[in-house]
């Protein structure tokens, strides 16, 4: 149970400190952080799988060979669905969306390995 609420934690600082570094990802405080990082984490934990294997199956595999690349559209995706179930999150385009999902990737590895969480 630790280990999830520090995983929460640290996806609530990579998207607060995201909304401090990119223009057109707008969070409101970080309450609202803390519940767009509830939103996106259980979007994530329930469709994410599922938007990824469409996504594999509608390029013919080239999206697995390409996972990185397709991980962050899929993160893309998810937060333009947190926007639009939450009124905590403003996002101003998909491209904003997807440079959001790069940045709060970078800063989320980057805080789990210094937190040794993997």
């Amino acid at each position: 149970m630790a280990h999830l609420i520090i995983s929460w934690l640290v996806l609530t600082l990579s998207v607060w400190l995201t909304s401090v570094i990119l223009p057109g990802f707008e969070v409101k405080g970080f309450g609202g952080a803390l519940r767009i990082a509830a939103i996106f984490g259980i979007l994530n934990w329930a469709i994410g799988s599922l938007i990824f294997g469409v996504l594999v199956v509608a390029t013919l595999s080239l999206a697995y060979f390409l996972a990185f690349i397709t991980r962050v559209v899929v993160n893309a995706i998810l937060l333009k669905i947190t926007d639009a179930v939450s009124d905590s999150l403003s996002i101003r385009s998909f491209w904003h969306a997807v440079l959001a999902a790069i940045i709060m990737s970078g800063i989320g590895t980057l805080a789990e390995r210094l937190l040794h969480l993997h």
